[in-house]
């Protein structure tokens, strides 16, 4: 077993407590923007839509697993992978599609439903791919974890703060217009604080071990982004849908997966070094990708 596999990150219980809030209150934030009129666009891009989930629920874990059989990383690492393949796409992407020009509302529309239903997928997904990573047996046995449990965990921290966060949106419109930004901002802070915190009480083992994980992640993001990129055109769709459903592909709620890791699998080593890192680098690539696009856009509109 690879060093990296025997050392975990930690939390005390009390802290774990806070760490949940902290992402229910992020969602609680994100919800905020989401109405039932974004479930109706459906009908609007369905084919969209169905390639979206497709991507994000099948192609992405299969070609994580891929990436995991030609590398061979540490099983912990492996596992992270697959964890983070696991979760649904972060409402950071709807930012990043609105600056690439791309479709915000489809962005919108898919990052709801991902997450809405991530109360199942992303137990199952994990449930299910993490039996592929080979010689995973010995560690799996050691962090096994009942799918059901984390069902009944991601209902408190996505489920109920989405639903609360759309039902104070429908009921107050106009004080939610008034708090949004304060209340966004302010919770991705809070959040973003309490990780630093817990990573820098952490520092030596993120010092040490953090040259393990860092072009793996790197490798990892573009295959999302340009499996979802690829995907898109593959089946026929635009430019402009396709630039969406790379920038969905290729951003993770990862922060799920860290409260995942930490409540469930022993805050081990290479699992979370995978995801923090994964949840600082995907917001790099994909806010310099939508630049590009910006940039782009704008240079063949002024030489028309």
């Amino acid at each position: 077993m690879n060093s990296i596999d025997q050392i975990s990150i930690h939390f005390n219980p009390n802290q774990l407590h806070i760490l949940n809030i902290c992402l229910g209150f992020l969602l609680f934030g994100v919800a905020l923007e989401i109405k039932p009129d974004d479930f109706k666009k459906i009908i609007l891009f369905p084919k969209a839509i169905l390639v979206g989930l497709t991507t994000q629920l099948i192609l992405f874990p299969i070609l994580t697993i891929l990436f995991i059989l030609l590398i061979n990383p540490p099983t912990s690492i492996a596992l992270g992978m697959v964890l983070v393949a696991a979760c649904p796409s972060g409402n950071v992407s709807n930012f990043a599609v609105k600056i690439a020009n791309g479709n915000t509302a489809l962005s919108v529309t898919l990052t709801s439903i991902l997450s809405l239903i991530a109360i199942v997928t992303t137990p199952l997904s994990f449930s299910i791919y993490s039996k592929m990573v080979p010689n995973s047996e010995i560690l799996r046995k050691s962090i096994y974890v009942e799918p059901i449990d984390m069902v009944f965990t991601i209902i408190q921290i996505i489920l109920i703060p989405l639903c609360i966060g759309m039902l104070f949106n429908w009921k107050f419109p106009k004080t939610t217009m008034r708090f949004l930004k304060t209340i966004k901002i302010l919770s991705l802070l809070l959040f973003l604080s309490f990780i630093v915190l817990g990573v820098f009480k952490n520092l030596d083992i993120v010092q040490n071990h953090l040259g393990s994980v860092f072009f793996i992640v790197l490798v990892h993001n573009f295959i999302g982004l340009f499996g979802g990129y690829q995907f898109a055109r593959w089946v026929g769709l635009d430019f402009k849908t396709a630039k969406t459903l790379c920038l969905e592909a290729g951003i993770h709620n990862t922060g799920l997966g860290l409260v995942l890791i930490f409540n469930f699998f022993n805050g081990i080593g290479g699992m979370a070094l995978i995801a923090a890192w994964w949840g600082i680098w995907d917001m790099i690539a994909a806010f310099s990708l939508a630049q590009f696009w910006e940039k782009r856009d704008q240079t063949i509109v002024q030489t028309q």
